[in-house]
């Protein structure tokens, strides 16, 4: 862990991210891409010593409200997050000033600040998205080795959905010859369909790979799953996306399971729901004190 000062904390489209790097593991991680000029090691964690302040000050001052999102880059629930509490902190201020939340996290810490995000639904909106990615347990654990298992993402779903808290997961990637199967994607919706979640972001079944991100990638596969990556490589050379053999067949049991139980799995409308800011909700409140 390291410390650096930041000039800003909300991107254009008022991201934020608290810490940059990451400790748990997964092995096809986008973000370890040489593009994103990370220029310390992935796993020593930049902890952004002034972003509470700057949070403060910019919520302060913004006169449109509107959605806080954080997690695109680094899962702020990493298990630095337990000591530095930079993420509840910020929920706090986000709930003062009367903004909207949101957050993609595949971490069960998360329910630590189950208060605040039931808050935050209660006076704005507040919507939590999980990533999910492998139903089997003891695979889950070898693609991504550091983080809660799917059970456990699957628990926090489903404490979200008695809490009132609006869900939405992320079914990707999707890596071919290892979890590109019926039993997977199947394992994955019966979860989604229990725990009623709002929608399911899929890009296709698939993964990307770039330069940064594909060589700790090979070297895993190298590790876990001998003579996969030579099957990669003689199949898909050097591209960026990796689609699977599959990815017909899957993606057909996807649009038609999402259909089947109502779960919204259109990319565009299940962004513009996490974006836009519930205006009305949030004026409701405040006349309560009017």
């Amino acid at each position: 862990m390291h410390y650096t000062k930041s000039k800003g904390i909300l991107s254009a489209k008022n991201g934020m991210n608290l810490y940059r790097g990451c400790t748990h593991g997964c092995i096809y991680c986008d973000s370890r891409s040489i593009c994103y000029q990370m220029i310390h090691d992935f796993e020593d964690i930049e902890v952004k010593e002034n972003a509470i302040e700057l949070l403060e000050n910019t919520l302060r001052r913004k006169r449109k409200k509107s959605m806080i999102g954080t997690g695109s880059m680094t899962d702020p629930y990493i298990p630095l997050e337990l000591k530095m509490e930079n993420v509840r902190k910020s929920l706090s201020l986000i709930y003062e000033y009367g903004f909207g939340f949101t957050v993609i996290t595949k971490s069960n810490r998360i329910l630590r600040d189950l208060d605040l995000l039931k808050k935050i639904n209660e006076k704005t909106k507040c919507v939590v998205q999980m990533t999910l990615t492998t139903y089997d347990e003891g695979l889950c654990k070898k693609l991504e080795p550091n983080v809660s298992s799917t059970k456990e993402r699957f628990e926090v779903l489903k404490k979200m959905r008695d809490a009132g808290i609006p869900t939405v997961v992320w079914l990707c990637p999707i890596l071919p010859f290892i979890n590109d199967t019926e039993d997977n994607i199947s394992g994955i919706l019966d979860y989604c369909i229990e725990a009623q979640v709002y929608g399911v972001i899929c890009f296709g079944m698939g993964l990307t790979l770039r330069d940064g991100n594909r060589e700790y990638f090979y070297q895993n596969l190298d590790n876990l799953f001998p003579g996969m990556k030579e099957k990669y490589v003689k199949t898909y050379g050097n591209q960026y996306m990796l689609s699977s053999p599959n990815n017909k067949s899957l993606m057909k049991l996807f649009n038609e399971k999402c259909t089947q139980h109502g779960i919204v799995h259109d990319n565009k409308q299940i962004f513009e729901y996490l974006y836009t800011f519930n205006e009305k909700k949030f004026e409701e409140q405040l006349s309560l004190f009017d």
